[in-house]
């Protein structure tokens, strides 16, 4: 739903506007969405009203040897070699509590190297206390490095930090918080 409402925003439709076949006439934007979960993804294809525009791919970003090859197949039907931007909504907790501080860095900086533009959503500390408290109730492990992460604390800032100093980013905008309390940071390669 973010993804559709995404592409009408982009392209200036309204809900009802726009052909399934194609883009608004005179408009070429192309959307690539990626999901780890194979169920949202295949959620996503059947209900998407742009299906010759958006594309939904089952992708573990954190596998180079999958995604590499992926991305360079997707970008070379458009000869291209980056993006112009990339929206990175409510992953990076998961990818910092799955990879650690070091998965993490490797995250941002793939996606620094990937994307012109970087709109990221950060999760704040509290939703990573969140999540390992849940793992626990449920009775499993806490998550791998949880207990281990050096990066914490202020996850805008820290993440803010990484683009900026490590990645040679520069943050464009703040957008503000979310009604979650998420920061929404646009950056700049």
């Amino acid at each position: 739903e973010l993804s559709v409402a995404l592409y009408r925003h982009l392209l200036g439709l309204q809900e009802g506007e726009g052909s399934l076949d194609q883009p608004a006439a005179g408009k070429d934007l192309n959307l690539l969405c990626c999901d780890i979960d194979p169920v949202l993804i295949e959620r996503a294809q059947q209900c998407s009203p742009f299906p010759a525009s958006i594309s939904f791919a089952n992708l573990d970003i954190m596998d180079s040897s999958a995604r590499e090859p992926f991305l360079s197949s997707y970008l070379g039907r458009f000869g291209r070699s980056t993006f112009d931007i990339g929206f990175c909504m409510s992953v990076t907790m998961w990818i910092h509590l799955n990879h650690g501080d070091r998965g993490l860095m490797e995250f941002l900086s793939f996606l620094s190297s990937l994307c012109k533009y970087l709109l990221i959503e950060p999760q704040p500390w509290k939703c990573y206390r969140a999540a390992a408290r849940r793992l626990r109730k449920l009775g499993r492990n806490d998550f791998d490095h949880f207990r281990t992460l050096a990066i914490n604390g202020d996850m805008a800032e820290r993440i803010t930090q990484i683009l900026t100093k490590d990645c040679a980013m520069e943050l464009v905008c703040c957008f503000g918080s979310t009604s979650w309390d998420r920061s929404l940071l646009l950056f700049k390669s």
